[in-house]
């Protein structure tokens, strides 16, 4: 009787393996840089996931998926473990390491040794997960970074993880790839067993710019998506164009196509962002998902991807979306309380039957650096309608943006905005 009670209540507290998958970095027999786990070669085919929907990447043709931290204030990292090991995803563990442009400074060695032993007891606590794939050891810790003794601090910790930890590999994430960094990471930095990279817009580039960096060893790109608001036109008033649902998705497969997938020697895979929503620069920029949890168009372009074909009820598609007849590339000006029209053009590939909303919230003006935490501007309208509306431009001065949400009955959406002044 006794035992049985004990039984039971181990049931109920979830049982978690405690055998690890023995995940190396080795050639094939093609000579190509490979990850392999458990004996069998795995190239990595994924999403970052902070808050994401990881039951539907599993069943997305994904086998993976990267974090960038072990506490997310929501889940542990323990329990996302388990989640992903239930849906068979393996996990690019992230360890947060201190960036200088937050203040953190590689020449306090207290400071270096207290950050030290926290991850050690991090990796101590999930080493032996059998849904854990490797280390990824900060993330774009050059991002503003005058002090390269960082990759340093970088090296003792993934000498540590190497000595507790003898069946992962680890890595740091870097922001694009260059040569300074490189340079300093072959002399400085070699107990890592392969570099990260992360690009948008320029990821077309992405060979040209390993080359110029001198890396010739194996990488992964972790992180990679829809072009940056850095690298978009502006309006005059420094509103960053945003790309439409429809043309993340088209971009999606032409720069996965273009830049990752043609690399067979090196390249061990990727994880596209974001498989979830954030906001940054807008609340639709680089989450994949929407605020209430649909899916957009670049979800249909990564199981396309993994899948080599399309989901069986696709997102709708945006065409174009027009204010006043004028695209967001022709610098709208509108006067206060002026009366204005706004029309989207859609397709719809199952013919499902679509619901309209559309919302008008300021320019954003808290704007964070390197993916930081910005608050959401506050919605002033919302409405639904049809794909013709008709709304009165906010009284007060400044920069505003429309946004317009396309919805299926199946909870996916198409969603694009057109920036706007009010003079």
């Amino acid at each position: 009787m006794y035992l049985s009670v004990v039984v039971f209540t181990a049931c109920n507290m979830g049982y978690r393996p405690n055998v690890p998958s023995k995940v190396e970095l080795k050639k094939n027999e093609h000579g190509q840089n490979r990850l392999f786990v458990n004996g069998e070669e795995f190239y990595v085919k994924g999403a970052g996931l902070e808050f994401g929907d990881i039951d539907l990447l599993g069943s997305s043709g994904a086998n993976s998926f990267r974090t960038w931290r072990t506490e997310n204030k929501q889940e542990d990292a323990l329990e996302i473990l388990d989640k992903a090991h239930e849906n068979n995803l393996m996990v690019l563990m992230g360890l947060e390491v201190g960036r200088e442009r937050h203040g953190f400074d590689y020449n306090d060695s207290i400071k270096i040794r207290e950050q030290f032993e926290y991850l050690k007891g991090e990796v101590e606590r999930l080493k032996n997960h059998p849904a854990l794939l490797a280390w990824a050891i900060g993330n774009e810790l050059n991002l503003g970074a005058q002090n390269l003794k960082v990759y340093d601090a970088v090296n003792e910790i993934s000498k540590m993880i190497h000595k507790i930890d003898p069946n992962h590999p680890t890595t740091t994430t870097m922001a694009g790839i260059g040569k300074r960094e490189i340079d300093y990471i072959k002399v400085n930095c070699t107990d890592i067993d392969f570099i990260s990279i992360q690009m948008y817009g320029d990821i077309v580039n992405l060979q040209k710019r390993i080359a110029d960096a001198g890396w010739t060893g194996p990488y992964m790109v972790t992180e990679w998506g829809a072009t940056g608001h850095w690298e978009v036109a502006k309006t005059p008033w420094d509103a960053a164009i945003e790309p439409n649902s429809n043309e993340k998705a088209k971009s999606f497969i032409e720069r996965y196509n273009s830049a990752i997938e043609p690399d067979k020697i090196n390249c061990l895979g990727s994880y596209v962002f974001l498989w979830g929503q954030k906001q940054e620069r807008t609340p639709t920029w680089y989450g994949m998902f929407l605020e209430n949890g649909n899916k957009t168009e670049t979800v249909d372009a990564m199981y396309y991807l993994w899948n080599k074909k399309w989901p069986e009820n696709r997102c709708p598609s945006i065409d174009s979306f027009r204010l006043n007849n004028k695209t967001a590339f022709d610098n709208i000006k509108l006067k206060q309380g002026e009366v204005f029209n706004a029309q989207v053009f859609i397709q719809e590939y199952e013919n499902d039957p679509v619901s309209f909303k559309w919302e008008i919230m300021p320019e954003s003006t808290d704007l964070g650096y390197g993916g930081d935490y910005e608050s959401r501007p506050e919605t002033l309208i919302t409405i639904e309608s049809g794909e013709i509306v008709s709304l009165r431009a906010p009284g007060k001065i400044g920069a505003y943006r429309l946004f317009v949400y396309v919805t299926d009955n199946s909870e996916n959406s198409a969603t694009a905005n057109i920036p706007f002044y009010v003079q």
